[in-house]
């Protein structure tokens, strides 16, 4: 089990629910979405450049991955449990498991891929040194090498 990171509260509402009462899939990214903006706008960053904190204001998703475990039933407020696995040069993986509000059951679990893009070429571009140094306690620690 990873130690470590942030478990953000989220709110799973009647109408995201399906036929069966079950959290419709396509909401679980919504889920980790939510949580991972939470905690970034606690810390100042804003989609707009003359808000936010940090320089990098466009991180778009390249990669999103779900497995499903166990559904979640129901409206209520599931956590959110995330960390950074790694962070290269213009992007960075975040981990993450969504989980029962006791933590007792992983409803799911996976990884979403972020990419810093300038924003007049909408290429990739290195982080910035304030956004490396917010990120930093949501790094899980690396084995040393061999």
């Amino acid at each position: 089990m990873t130690t470590g990171g942030v478990h953000e509260p989220v709110q799973v509402h009647f109408d995201e629910l399906d036929a069966m009462g079950l959290l419709h899939n396509s909401r679980y990214a919504l889920l980790v979405e939510r949580a991972i903006g939470a905690y970034w706008h606690r810390l100042g960053w804003a989609s707009d450049p003359g808000r936010s904190a940090f320089k990098d204001v466009f991180l778009a998703v390249r990669e999103f991955k779900v497995t499903y475990n166990v559904p979640i039933a129901g409206a209520g407020e599931p956590l959110v449990h995330f960390w950074m696995e790694r962070m290269g040069r213009t992007s960075g993986v975040y981990g993450f498991r969504v989980l029962s509000a006791d933590r007792t059951v992983v409803h799911a679990e996976g990884y979403r891929v972020n990419v810093n893009l300038d924003p007049a070429t909408l290429r990739p571009t290195p982080f910035s040194d304030e956004l490396r140094a917010a990120a930093a306690s949501l790094l899980l620690p690396q084995p040393a090498p061999c």
